[in-house]
């Protein structure tokens, strides 16, 4: 009997409360991104968890709240991985299992962090802007120090009020106005002073800020190719040559001055497969210009994710090659080298040294594959380096039938949006879809089909603020958040009024 009156003392009460508090945080997030797409409730998503913040004096406690929420948010929101593990990984279940748990708790680690720093600050009369600064400046270390993917303001793609920053301060400008939300709704069911919410008043100059540019006619038009290629299959000779004929079929088929293909997984090698490389220089020189992807090579077994662009006459004028890598996927980090691969290439992928823009049909392309749409930073220097259209070449086949697609699509909506440009997104089994300056879809093909269609898009030639100066915004919040964060480092008696 003492036992279990100790199970349900006040102590324990409190513990679980906070707990599923902070939990609800995640399952906040989790419902504003896809598959469920609740977006209205990213203003709030992160209340529960700074109300326990708020409450808990403990440093260690607050740190224990915050990985909780984030291992239950990326094991959710990212379930998929497994999948990519287990099937393409070759890792069988226990194998994908196991990797993917020990990805969900090193992530959770941003969200345990976040949580220790911000519970004083919570404190204090400037907790409105002080806790969204620290929230923005860590998002902004997913993409440094670990594995980037969807920012809370991705969830404001559809906000024209909000999204009028993304311009001036990228994804991490709407992930700071919502964050300020959530802090100010905390403080109001905290009982703070009337007082704490005046930084919010300078949110009404978004206002005055220019609207997202919705005008942008298309001029340009060009054929993009799904191949819609089971990534695992197993290949043979005639294989390969039924596959070539038929996406070469595909891509003649219709009149147009560009024909691109996606990232494949197929091993169509322009630079070591003849065959290919003459059915390419033939589609080239059909069309005008021909965009694919295909394996490079920087050295004896050293391939290169690249993206190859041929001319009129055939001939190579351009190639891109990956820069940043998938882990686990196109080359293994030394810890983990236990950890299969999902290519089948001889060795690890490389990755390239050099962002390029090429000449195609009169415009001048950035191009970039896959994984890469998730780094905000990196896609706009691609448009101060003078592209006026935006090309992103992905295989999301790897994903299976998951919500991953349109995660990824979004992720590439807003990249437009920062950047004021068309983006052309190519992928082997969907979401192919053409988005405007505006992050608007204004075409997307049918996914899981072989199909070819002719799209249009139009031109932007002048970058944006934040294509020029890149994420100022995003690193002084982490400066002043974590500064603010560590002068308040000490224990807070919380009132428990509440």
């Amino acid at each position: 009997m003492p036992r279990l009156r100790d199970a349900f003392s006040p102590y324990h009460r409190r513990v679980l409360l906070h707990t599923l508090l902070a939990l609800l945080t995640s399952v906040l997030l989790l419902l504003v991104f896809p598959k469920f797409d609740l977006r209205w409730l990213a203003p709030v998503a992160l209340t529960p968890l700074l109300i326990v913040l708020a409450r808990t004096p403990a440093g260690w406690q607050r740190f224990a709240y915050g990985w909780a929420a984030g291992i239950f948010y990326w094991f959710f929101l990212c379930n998929w991985i497994q999948f990519v593990l287990e099937v393409h990984g070759g890792m069988g279940r226990w194998g994908g299992w196991g990797t993917f748990v020990l990805f969900a708790l090193f992530k959770g680690l941003h969200l345990a962090v976040f949580s220790w720093l911000a519970g004083p600050l919570l404190h204090r009369a400037y907790a409105v802007p002080a806790v969204a600064a620290l929230w923005t400046g860590l998002e902004r270390t997913h993409s440094t120090f670990g594995f980037a993917w969807l920012d809370l303001g991705n969830a404001g793609i559809d906000m024209s009020v909000p999204l009028r920053v993304a311009p001036f301060v990228g994804v991490y400008g709407v992930s700071f106005i919502f964050s300020m939300l959530a802090v100010a709704l905390a403080c109001v069911i905290l009982r703070r002073p009337r007082r704490w919410l005046l930084p919010l008043l300078p949110l009404g100059a978004l206002w005055l800020l220019p609207p997202i540019r919705e005008n942008v006619p298309p001029t340009g038009s060009a054929l993009v190719v799904q191949p819609d290629i089971d990534p695992g299959v197993e290949w043979t000779g005639l294989l390969e040559e039924k596959t070539e004929r038929e996406l070469s079929a595909l891509s003649n088929a219709l009149p147009a001055p560009l024909v691109i293909w996606p990232e494949l997984p197929a091993p169509l090698y322009y630079y070591n497969d003849p065959e290919f490389h003459q059915a390419a220089a033939s589609i080239a020189r059909q069309h005008g210009y021909f965009l694919f992807g295909t394996v490079a090579y920087a050295g004896p077994n050293q391939p290169l994710n690249s993206a190859v662009l041929l001319g009129p006459d055939g001939l190579e004028i351009g190639r891109y090659d990956k820069i940043n890598l998938v882990p686990f996927g196109e080359f293994v980090p030394p810890l983990f080298s236990w950890v299969n691969r999902i290519t089948g290439e001889a060795g690890d992928f490389v990755p390239g040294h050099e962002i390029k823009v090429l000449p195609a049909a009169g415009r001048r392309l950035g191009i970039f594959i896959c994984y890469e749409s998730a780094f905000p930073d990196f896609v706009r220097q691609f448009t101060t380096r003078g592209a006026d259209v935006l090309v992103n070449l992905s295989n999301d086949a790897y994903f299976g039938h998951s919500e991953a697609r349109e995660q990824h699509l979004l992720l590439a909506r807003m990249r437009a949006v920062e950047n004021r440009r068309y983006l052309i997104r190519a992928t082997n089994d969907g979401f192919t879809a053409i988005i405007d300056p505006a992050g608007r879809i204004t075409r997307r093909l049918p996914p899981y089909r072989e199909i070819a269609a002719p799209i249009r898009y139009g031109v932007v030639e002048d970058p944006t603020f934040y294509a020029r100066y890149g994420d100022w915004f995003a690193w002084i919040c982490l400066g002043v958040g974590l500064l603010l964060a560590f002068l308040n480092l000490r224990p807070v008696r919380p009132k428990m009024d509440t």
